[in-house]
């Protein structure tokens, strides 16, 4: 079988805070998955959650400087750019124009998040531009049912076939479990309790050191 091409890894979020439990999957991804890179992208509007507590700039600034200096991680602004509601079907509309039909695209997602894609915008339409990449913790067993185990039915696929094909399959990885939410880190921080360890080092010298999130600003 020829060489391929190696896939470029997207990873979506309000990133309100970007935290290790995003950041970590995303190195695991990139390495286990033989991807070229990962792009995290920073929404706008979240379709199926309340707007962010921090504003555009501030939450790009926070994810540029996680992955600063980190081979094979880039932020990707374009749904920042956009007005309305950030879906993912509009995202991978835009970089398929950008990158061409040939370029695998892998979607990452965690695997509560998979597990509610029928519950997506136009979800059907979504693995004509890209394949997904799901993570969960090792020994997880996925147990799907109804629509979404018909619609998962022949695209699961080894991760080395991904590079193969530009989009369709869905390929499970075993990644480490980080218990860390973006809304239990916000809950915290307005408590007036550091999420030191929770963030990267850079990000939380930003928090505590603009009141970010009701932090006391030291």
């Amino acid at each position: 079988m020829a060489a391929g091409m190696a896939p470029i890894g997207l990873l979506g979020g309000t990133f309100d805070p970007v935290h290790l439990g995003h950041l970590r999957p995303a190195l695991e991804m990139l390495e286990q998955a033989g991807l070229k890179e990962v792009r995290l992208l920073p929404g706008r509007v979240p379709p199926h959650r309340p707007a962010p507590r921090a504003g555009a700039t501030l939450r790009t600034a926070m994810v540029e400087r996680c992955v600063a200096g980190v081979p094979g991680l880039r932020v990707d602004t374009r749904e920042l750019q956009r007005d309305g509601p950030s879906y993912t079907l509009d995202t991978l509309i835009s970089l398929r124009r950008e990158l061409g039909a040939s370029q695998p695209l892998c979607w990452i997602v965690g695997m509560d998040s998979f597990l509610s894609l029928p519950t997506w915008h136009r979800w059907r339409e979504l693995g004509e531009h890209a394949h997904f990449l799901v993570a969960h913790r090792p020994g997880e067993e996925p147990v799907m049912s109804g629509t979404l185990a018909d619609w998962l039915e022949g695209r699961r696929a080894p991760a080395d076939l991904l590079r193969h094909r530009p989009a369709g399959l869905v390929h499970f990885v075993d990644t480490t479990a980080l218990a860390i939410s973006s809304t239990g880190i916000r809950r915290r921080l307005a408590q007036g309790r550091s999420a030191r360890f929770l963030v990267p080092d850079t990000v939380w010298e930003l928090i505590a050191g603009n009141g970010v999130y009701g932090y006391p600003q030291v």
